[in-house]
């Protein structure tokens, strides 16, 4: 027992560095958007500029990700 707080505190502290490098100020590597998830990201738009929200939303998106709209 008395070893286990002391790992689980180290591994705390482990897990928590490459946050602390993030917040540093250096900017994070920009990743390219595949094109599913570029489609996704205007489809989104979309519907947030529709306001469509609950069935609407699901619907619009459902269409807009299969190319029908």
């Amino acid at each position: 027992m008395k070893k286990l707080v002391p790992a689980i505190l180290f591994a705390f502290a482990l897990s928590s560095l490459p946050a602390y490098a993030a917040s540093e100020g250096k900017p994070m590597p920009e990743k390219k958007l595949t094109s599913q998830q570029m489609k996704m990201k205007k489809c989104n738009a979309d519907a947030k500029e529709k306001k469509l929200k609950g069935k609407e939303r699901k619907a619009f998106m459902k269409s807009c990700l299969s190319g029908k709209s």
